[in-house]
């Protein structure tokens, strides 16, 4: 058996979480189809890939951190009999996601509120893990991964899902172009907070690569007891999944 969960202790959220909860507070009811729709139905594809990088076998306990509306939980419970626990701070996400897993088999996915800072698990205790366009919204990210590296047994896998910015110049120019001005108009057409939303990506996306590049990202990775590091480029690189395994 498990040795006790730790308790996190009380922490009043930062201004970038405050910022990320109210822009997505509104978001859950068309989450998951507009999202696809606004990347030109490439989310869903990166989100595969993902579990792809997990491989998640019958009976494996999987943590999915930054779960949204549970679409990354649903799919490795669609792979395999295992248990998946998913955890998000935000309680209107999450309840779109109980509600999605409603008719689950008793016991195989449980859903908690709760921050990928201060994870409420003991050390080893997931066979995996994955997380969901997360490190824009903390505000150490080094920290947070190994954190989130704690949680895992050694030669688990971990993997995650960020937006990138293509690195060839046409590419660039096309997703500078839709980032600016192509997004934020289909946003307005869906909703005010989808316009808002598609208003602070680009600029979120560019901002957060200008400070964090993919090879220093990387670095953080290693630091956090996590080998063996890749990187896969998708859509001309505007989603990368990045995977890696556990040290033991």
């Amino acid at each position: 058996m498990s040795p006790p969960a730790p308790i996190a202790p009380e922490h009043t959220p930062s201004p970038r979480k405050e910022e990320a909860l109210e822009l997505f507070s509104g978001l859950p009811s068309r989450y998951d189809e507009l999202s696809a729709a606004l990347s030109f139905w490439q989310d869903p594809r990166w989100r595969r890939a993902l579990v792809d990088e997990i491989q998640p076998r019958d009976g494996e306990r999987i943590l999915d951190v930054a779960t949204g509306t549970g679409m990354v939980a649903a799919e490795l419970r669609r792979r395999s009999d295992c248990l998946v626990v998913g955890i998000d701070q935000s309680a209107q996400m999450l309840a779109r996601a109980r509600a999605r897993f409603a008719g689950a088999p008793a016991g195989r996915v449980e859903l908690i509120e709760g921050q990928a800072e201060r994870l409420p698990f003991a050390d080893a205790s997931f066979d995996g893990l994955t997380f969901t366009y997360l490190l824009r919204y903390v505000d150490d990210q080094p920290a947070t991964l190994a954190e989130l590296a704690r949680v895992v047994k050694p030669g688990g896998r971990v993997a995650s899902l960020e937006f990138g910015v293509p690195p060839s110049a046409p590419a660039r120019v096309a997703w500078r172009l839709y980032t600016a001005v192509g997004l934020p108009a289909l946003g307005r057409l869906a909703s005010k907070e989808w316009f808002e939303v598609g208003r602070f990506l680009g600029p979120s996306i560019r901002g957060f690569y200008a400070r964090h590049p993919v090879e220093q990202l990387v670095s953080y990775w290693r630091s956090a007891g996590l080998d063996d590091v890749r990187v896969r480029r998708m859509s001309l690189g505007g989603g990368i999944v990045t995977s890696a395994t556990r040290r033991g």
